[in-house]
């Protein structure tokens, strides 16, 4: 059988995955389902791994990029008085004080693509943190099945301080000029759109295709954002206009896109959701928004 290709595949299939992504489907269930589409001599077994991150070969920047200093460190989590581990990256030998990022993660940990994303950011002359929610729980597991298992076990608003303590190390930090902002991608846009909430001295936030807040908490925001959406993300989409609404209605400094016939995910290079233009465009801008708001 040729290679699949994403034309191959019918959107019906990108919506199952984003319900098995999203915790909507178990894997039984997922299964099972794409048995409709195994036909043309597809099968369910091709289909699967056709639509599964690949993390070996989607590193942009490796893990020993010379031109950076990034490692784990370790800072003090609000609840039950535990540490979350995070990764730490910066550029190599810079003489001034950098504006900080913070980098939040999808619905299953710190996986290979978004501390990948934190590299990125640091090459960019930022000092970025992307902390794991799963800590108290033995840190991502190594598979987004069981990293999406292991979150389902955490408290929302729990892991919510978690990321604004991450703020706050990375504010104090003693290589931040203390400016910082946030990028979020699913789960972390929820948290990106949170922490503008509950942050009034955050620099910026991006939320990437993230779940909106509840419009008397959205009216608290002080930090300028930049909404990155997904056309064909039609679940997160239709929070957008009342959101939009509370946001133009308080004069809170906002810019959104919605990309047109992508998918929730465009932004992850490791799945076929992902679309290459869409996702350096919207870096472009987060980047350009970053040092703008931050620098």
């Amino acid at each position: 059988m040729k290679d699949l290709k994403k034309e191959d595949i019918k959107q019906e299939v990108f919506d199952l995955y984003d319900d098995y992504a999203h915790n909507k489907l178990n894997r039984k269930q997922f299964i099972e389902k794409l048995g409709i589409y195994a036909v043309g001599g597809l099968t369910v077994s091709s289909l699967l791994s056709f639509m599964s991150p690949n993390y070996l070969d989607s590193l942009l920047v490796k893990p020993n990029d010379p031109t950076l200093d990034s490692g784990y460190i370790t800072y003090k989590s609000p609840k039950g008085g535990g540490t979350i581990k995070g990764l730490l990256s910066q550029p190599k030998d810079h003489k001034n004080k950098l504006p900080g990022v913070i980098v939040v993660h999808e619905n299953r940990g710190l996986n290979p693509y978004i501390e990948d994303v934190g590299r990125r950011t640091a090459k960019e002359g930022f000092i970025s943190l992307a902390p794991d929610a799963l800590t108290p729980l033995g840190g991502y597991p190594g598979n987004d099945d069981d990293g999406r298992a292991l979150q389902k076990q955490r408290n929302q608003q729990e892991m919510l301080e978690d990321f604004i303590a991450a703020f706050h190390y990375l504010k104090n930090h003693e290589n931040c000029d203390g400016n910082v902002g946030v990028v979020g991608f699913c789960f972390g846009g929820w948290i990106s759109n949170m922490m503008a909430v509950r942050l009034p001295d955050l620099g910026a936030a991006v939320p990437y295709y993230g779940r909106q807040p509840e419009p008397e908490d959205a009216k608290k925001i002080k930090a300028p954002l930049l909404l990155q959406y997904g056309e064909l993300d039609t679940r997160v989409n239709a929070g957008w206009p009342a959101f939009e609404q509370v946001l133009t209605e308080n004069n809170i400094e906002h810019t959104a896109y919605i990309y047109p016939e992508v998918n929730h995910g465009f932004h992850n290079n490791t799945t076929p959701r992902y679309d290459k233009e869409a996702a350096q465009l919207s870096w472009e801008r987060t980047m350009a928004f970053f040092k703008k708001h931050l620098k």
